[in-house]
C-alpha cells in the first residue's frame, strides 16, 4: 500500500501524478492531489482546478477575479 502525501492515509488504490518536470507525487484521492498541485487564485484564494487564467507568473480562477486584482484584460477560456 502506498502512503497519500497530503492526508498521509495508507491506501491499496493510491496514484501517482507525475509533473512535466518529473516529479512523482502519491495521492489517494483526487481531493488531496488538488490541495497539493492546483494553483490558488491570487484574488479570492480559491483552487484553480478549472482552465482558469494567468497574467504572467499570476493565477486567477477567473477573469473576473483577474480583473479585480488589476491583471488587465483577461477573458475566460470558455
Amino acid at each position: 500500500m502506498a502512503q497519500c502525501e497530503t492526508c498521509g492515509n495508507e491506501y491499496d488504490q493510491a496514484f501517482q501524478v507525475t509533473m512535466s518536470g518529473g516529479d512523482s507525487h502519491t495521492f489517494d484521492s483526487f481531493e488531496c492531489a488538488i490541495h497539493a498541485l492546483a494553483p490558488v487564485c491570487e484574488y479570492c484564494s480559491c483552487r484553480v482546478i478549472g482552465h482558469g487564467v494567468q497574467a504572467g507568473d499570476r493565477f486567477f480562477c477567473c477573469a473576473h477575479c483577474a480583473s479585480m486584482a488589476g491583471a488587465g484584460d483577461l477573458r475566460d477560456r470558455a
